[in-house]
């Protein structure tokens, strides 16, 4: 057992280094963009649909970014993430189909943000054609609610929440579900999954 700890250590930190790495590099040019978009709308050039669709893509890839680097950067358990800031953050991204209703209280340590955007992830494949994704409880115990549309929740997908076992060629569309059973199962916190008729529930 502690072989198999360690190896879920290693495989997190150097996936963690990985997304750290690649959203330090992206998130510069990324606002590099926003800012000269901003800049050339001061001086007064008109604001046509084609600089609406572009200052709209910029900030979606920003927000994006931001989650990414919550959701598969480094993280450890002396950080502290203030709810509001996690919040603001998945309210940036989820704007269109699907929305995020936040009723979680209490600053959060990094390492369940961390989880809680990965349970996002995971909540929002069962809403492929947008609805509701509710986080509620505490930090201690929380709980994310897939709800409000028509589900396509594929059980192989969450079962692989409690189990961690999955077959070697997984797409990269749900590596969230493995990264939150290491992430669960480091924090000593197992992921509860209930796929019902009307909606997903996952608690950690």
């Amino acid at each position: 057992m502690k072989d198999a700890n360690a190896q879920i250590d290693h495989n997190r930190t150097l996936a963690g280094l990985i997304g750290s790495r690649i959203c330090h590099d992206l998130i510069s040019p990324v606002g590099a963009i926003a800012n000269g978009l901003e800049l050339l709308s001061l001086t007064g050039l008109p604001e046509g649909p084609e600089m609406q669709l572009v200052s709209q893509s910029a900030a979606n890839a920003g927000a994006r970014l931001r989650f990414f680097r919550v959701a598969f950067g480094m993280s450890s358990e002396r950080q502290i993430m203030p709810t509001r800031e996690l919040s603001g953050i998945l309210g940036d991204v989820y704007t269109e189909k699907t929305h995020i209703d936040w009723t979680c209280i209490g600053d959060l340590e990094r390492l369940v943000a961390q989880a809680i955007c990965l349970g996002v992830l995971c909540a929002e494949q069962a809403l492929a054609q947008g609805g509701t994704i509710t986080i509620g409880g505490t930090a201690e115990a929380v709980e994310i609610t897939s709800s409000g549309g028509p589900l396509t929740a594929r059980p192989e997908h969450w079962g692989w929440l409690s189990t961690g076992v999955a077959p070697c060629d997984v797409p990269a569309a749900q590596v969230q579900f493995l990264m939150l059973h290491d992430l669960a199962f480091e924090m000593g916190r197992p992921v509860e999954v209930d796929v019902g008729a009307n909606a997903v529930n996952l608690r950690f």
